[in-house]
């Protein structure tokens, strides 16, 4: 049996304070912190930019921000994700380490315990997602918008991308994020992607495909069912301390809401992001995107 984890609920953010979060859970645990799953959504709708991805022809910067759409880069790799409010998306995140994942040590050990933790909860809600095996990553053809190709251990039905997922590595620890299709925005998707010929070829829905949409609440709960079945996981219900709610207001002023990390993923006065040592992977496969060193 793992050690016990905590579960954390938050109420719809903005991209800089989801990013924030986010690698302030993976500090704390660094730290002696506990390890956490999180489950939530965006306010407004918010664009992110894998760690090493270019700002370019690919994304419609001006349609985004005429429709209120946010922009925000992650400090993980792989492409582009149109996030949604709790409506059509509910995100995860998990800040571990290695030592709290029975029989999952390395890179895809930690994609594979997760992922069959995510499937047994899809499952649960009756989508006959199916986890597909270890894939090659070729970043020099990676496509702008993160649906439009599977990688090792993500989920699908039907061959059909339903959740995409990041994960950063850093000193034993490691940050993995992703996105649960509950429904999709079509019209915006093609108007923010307008280099893709058709950004939904490769993804879908839960609501497309059980035929209803089902809530952020039952999904959320499905999903920590999930780790609880698959992996005998003890999940407590927290909140962050005070510590960790300090950092997230840091990072969101200092890094995730500042032009110079959004456009080159770089803090203001540094040359390389602080405290990023590690590896940068997609689920595309095993190769490494980026490094914290440069792109």
């Amino acid at each position: 049996m793992t050690r016990p984890f905590r579960l954390l609920v938050t109420a719809p953010m903005s991209g800089p304070a989801n990013m924030a979060v986010d690698e302030s859970l993976l500090t704390s645990r660094l730290l002696g912190g506990p390890p956490t799953i999180r489950f939530y959504s965006w306010d407004p709708a918010t664009i992110s930019l894998g760690y090493g991805q270019r700002l370019d022809g690919g994304i419609d910067l001006a349609a985004a921000a005429a429709a209120g759409v946010g922009l925000v880069r992650r400090s993980t790799g792989g492409s582009a994700i149109l996030h949604g409010g709790p409506d059509t998306e509910l995100t995860y995140s998990v800040a571990a380490t290695s030592e709290d994942l029975a029989d999952a040590s390395d890179l895809h050990g930690a994609y594979r315990w997760i992922g069959a933790a995510l499937a047994r909860g899809l499952q649960s809600l009756g989508a006959p997602v199916d986890m597909v095996s270890t894939r090659p990553s070729d970043a020099g053809s990676m496509p702008a918008f993160c649906f439009l190709r599977t990688g090792s251990y993500e989920l699908e039905v039907g061959g059909r991308k339903i959740v995409g997922s990041a994960q950063r590595r850093r000193r034993g620890g490691f940050l993995q994020h992703g996105s649960v299709m509950l429904a999709a925005d079509e019209a915006r998707l093609r108007r923010v992607f307008p280099a893709e010929e058709d950004p939904l070829a490769g993804m879908t829905t839960l609501e497309a495909v059980l035929g209803h949409r089902p809530s952020f609440e039952e999904t959320a709960d499905a999903l920590a069912e999930g780790f609880r079945a698959m992996h005998h996981v003890e999940l407590r219900p927290g909140g962050l301390d005070a510590e960790e709610a300090e950092l997230v207001e840091s990072l969101i002023r200092d890094k995730y809401a500042t032009p110079a990390w959004t456009e080159a993923g770089r803090v203001a006065g540094s040359s390389r992001p602080p405290g990023f040592a590690g590896g940068v992977h997609d689920m595309a496969g095993s190769a490494v995107v980026t490094r914290a060193s440069g792109r």
